[in-house]
């Protein structure tokens, strides 16, 4: 029996005023009425969405979501910690949302995959998850409504952009409607009991080079095997009869019951990985947002240096910078810019304007919510 399960033997010289199964009593009562309130928020949000289908209107609105947790940032809730208090409205609001309507969202890759959680902490758990094998079957899987929403990775901390992303956004009519910034750490999982016994990893490519140095100090002449994603690494370790391992996140490890024999063997620990959540509409502005956009420049001298003096003229932090080629024709290329702003804001509509004017070519990829690692670091 543990010490808190052991009988009261008196008063709690901090309570004074009936021991410790007083305390809990008051623990109790307080819960009931923490369900209480529940039920009251999810009653009121069936009401919101009978009301939103009466009337057409969309059924998930992430502008009003960052508005709560806006609220959330400016309320003290000492000595609550405030991360687990935001962890808990995510899930209040997901279940509530699923009364009104089932939020369907897609993303990349098999469940457990580091897009499946990056998805579970934008959406929560009471969301319909749709996994795909390809960025473009994502996208294709919103264009077609079968999910409101898609979710893809975009960029690594270490490994930089990824380009099929950026590609498929060129081809479509999607938006992006938030970002998600997850941080990657790395596992080696095996149901070897020692990590001399391993024989060959199985991980996805950058799994592997993000854990170059642990490879190289740990497992030097041990094989490597690349994978289509790291589940794909664990299901791969799973079946194999000599001791193989992969590299994958620890809730791969919980969802398939395999052992994790070294944690953290990624070689940069604040590595990330920053997702994109898609969609087909625009969200309304917040506290603070950014424009994505993509444009074409003349082919001439200085036709770069001249967007961005007038994107620094207009007082518009530009926060991101990354080209592609176009595919057109060779050295062509077309430039992703991340500005600081919402597409509605009086400035980013002048600058949007003035480079239309400029460019051959402006696309607007989307205005949504800052996420909340840039929030806190901004």
């Amino acid at each position: 029996m543990s010490s808190i399960d052991q009988p009261d033997k008196g008063k709690s010289p901090s309570d004074g005023s009936g021991g410790i199964a007083h305390l809990r009593q008051k623990i109790d009562a307080i819960d009931l009425q923490i369900v209480s309130l529940l039920q009251d928020r999810a009653r009121v949000a069936h009401e919101v969405g009978l009301y939103k289908k009466e009337r057409g209107l969309p059924f998930h609105v992430i502008s009003r979501e960052q508005e709560i947790f806006d609220r959330l940032d400016r309320i003290d809730i000492a000595p609550f910690p405030r991360p687990v208090l935001k962890h808990i409205f995510r899930e209040i609001l997901s279940a509530c949302l699923s009364l009104e309507e089932p939020l369907v969202v897609a993303y990349l890759g098999p469940p457990a995959s580091y897009t499946h959680q990056a998805t579970l902490k934008f959406f929560g758990t009471s969301t319909r998850h749709l996994s795909m094998s390809t960025v473009r079957e994502v996208f294709l899987c919103v264009e077609r409504k079968e999910a409101a929403y898609g979710v893809v990775p975009i960029e690594n901390s270490t490994e930089g952009m990824v380009n099929y992303t950026l590609d498929t956004l060129v081809e479509t009519d999607l938006k992006i409607n938030g970002e998600v910034v997850l941080p990657i750490h790395h596992c080696l999982l095996s149901r070897g009991e020692d990590i001399r016994q391993i024989t060959k990893v199985f991980a996805h490519p950058q799994s592997l080079a993000q854990c170059r140095g642990f490879l190289s100090n740990h497992l030097p002449h041990v094989p490597t095997i690349e994978t289509t994603s790291n589940t794909r690494a664990v299901e791969l370790a799973l079946q194999d009869e000599t001791h193989a391992a992969a590299i994958a996140g620890e809730m791969a490890a919980e969802v398939y019951n395999i052992p994790v024999l070294r944690r953290h063997i990624e070689d940069q620990p604040d590595n990330q990985t920053r997702f994109l959540v898609i969609g087909d509409g625009v969200p309304g502005p917040t506290s603070r947002d950014q424009t994505s956009i993509m444009v074409s420049v003349i082919d001439r001298v200085g036709a770069l240096s001249s967007i961005l003096q007038i994107i620094a003229s207009h007082q518009v932090n530009l926060t991101r910078l990354e080209s592609r080629p176009s595919k057109k024709k060779a050295w062509d290329y077309i430039f992703f810019m991340d500005l600081a702003g919402h597409q509605k804001d009086p400035a980013i509509q002048t600058l949007l304007g003035k480079l239309q004017d400029l460019c051959p070519y402006v696309k607007i990829l989307g205005s949504y919510p800052v996420s909340e690692e840039k929030r806190k670091s901004g």
